[in-house]
């Protein structure tokens, strides 16, 4: 991987740790308790639980993707960012752009 690729994917990585840490919030405020006084009414109380349920899940991926970022951002510098940890080849540029959390490679993952 050539320095300027690097340097593509970690700007990639903190563009996506903002917009992570945005969401992250947004999601914390929608999944608050919904209080059993609430005026809603019947159904509406229970789409929105269901919604609720919906938004932890996002919340919880999120969450998991936020310390991968970070995990990434911290490894970018080393020789290993950028190889699979499964067969030790380069990990492609077109992947490792789109999702810059990856350690392992196309292959590798798919075999899981």
């Amino acid at each position: 991987m050539t320095t300027q690729e690097k340097s593509d994917i970690k700007n990639k990585i903190k563009n996506d740790i903002l917009t992570l840490n945005k969401q992250i919030f947004t999601l914390e405020e929608k999944v608050k308790p919904i209080a059993p006084d609430c005026g809603l009414g019947r159904l509406t109380r229970l789409e929105a639980m269901g919604e609720q349920d919906v938004n932890n899940k996002i919340l919880d991926e999120s969450r998991v993707r936020f310390t991968r970022l970070n995990n990434a951002l911290q490894r970018i510098d080393t020789p290993l960012f950028g190889i699979c940890i499964e067969c030790e080849e380069e990990i492609g540029f077109g992947r490792m752009s789109i999702r810059p959390e990856s350690v392992r490679c196309v292959e590798c993952a798919n075999n899981l």
